[in-house]
């Protein structure tokens, strides 16, 4: 992979990694476009989308700053210092005990599931459109259901655990993490730009662990070239990443989701026809 190759991709997985049409699709299929995914090591690639969506992630830590201070402080000062019990505890250490929550799901079978997620089939475009198309009916039925009245103040420990287990699905490529984890904010009947919001939150600490866990793995088989290339791909990323969450937190405020579920649909048609047709796989 050489640096040119590495910023294409940086910019896809940013501009993909935040909208609910999968990154991983985007990220793989580009990179299978490309020739640079080995079938004799698929964990590369896994480990590759994993370290570059660090990019994304300072992406998130960057636009939510200020959220995320008030969030670790609120939090320590009323479960370590002050000890208040939950139902007395401000929004932002409750929204603390909701990330910690929903988090549990996506880290346990992350872990469990590891050498599956590593191998063949999660890079199989039949899988990857699958994944595309039943997401979007999913997504559909949702938006033609949720009752879009919840704000942040009124999400549950239980409407966390359920974005939680939808995050987990995020795990099958195609699926997408805000996706999964934004059909069910709407699901639970939260506002778009808040189940979006929520989704970015939620994504921290299962990114962080993923991208670390796999950039060290991924030590043993990367060379210095490979290393300035990740780099770029990830700084790459996380500035076209902060540019889709300005734009989506934006868009959901007045628009559906639709537009998201037609093209999932249609790029997962395309793939799928390829995938059947020419063994695009």
């Amino acid at each position: 992979m050489n640096i040119l190759q590495g910023i294409i991709l940086g910019i896809v997985q940013g501009l993909t990694e935040f909208l609910p049409i999968s990154s991983t699709a985007h990220v793989t299929v580009t990179g299978k476009w490309m020739g640079l995914i080995s079938l004799d090591h698929p964990e590369q690639w896994t480990a590759f989308i994993a370290v570059i969506q660090l990019g994304t992630l300072a992406a998130v830590l960057l636009y939510f700053l200020r959220d995320i201070i008030e969030i670790t402080l609120s939090f320590l000062k009323e479960n370590l210092g002050e000890r208040r019990k939950f139902r007395h505890q401000s929004l932002q250490s409750r929204l603390g005990w909701y990330v910690i929550i929903g988090s549990l799901p996506v880290c346990t079978l992350g872990i469990v599931f590891k050498k599956i997620i590593e191998g063949h089939l999660t890079k199989s475009m039949l899988v990857i459109s699958l994944s595309l198309i039943i997401l979007a009916l999913i997504l559909a039925f949702a938006e033609l259901t949720a009752r879009f009245s919840k704000s942040l103040q009124k999400i549950t420990w239980l409407d966390s655990l359920c974005v939680g287990f939808a995050q987990a699905l995020s795990l099958i490529p195609g699926s997408s993490r805000s996706g999964t984890t934004i059909t069910a904010g709407l699901l639970v009947g939260m506002k778009r730009d808040v189940a979006a919001r929520f989704s970015f939150l939620l994504s921290i600490p299962a990114v962080l662990a993923s991208g670390l866990l796999q950039f060290w793995e991924s030590l043993r088989f990367m060379n210095s070239q490979d290393m300035m290339v990740m780099a770029v791909s990830t700084a790459v990323s996380a500035v076209s990443g902060y540019a889709a969450i300005a734009f989506l937190l934006r868009f959901l405020r007045s628009h559906s989701t639709f537009i998201f579920v037609f093209y999932r649909i249609a790029l997962g048609s395309i793939l799928l026809w390829l995938a059947l047709r020419y063994d695009f796989s």
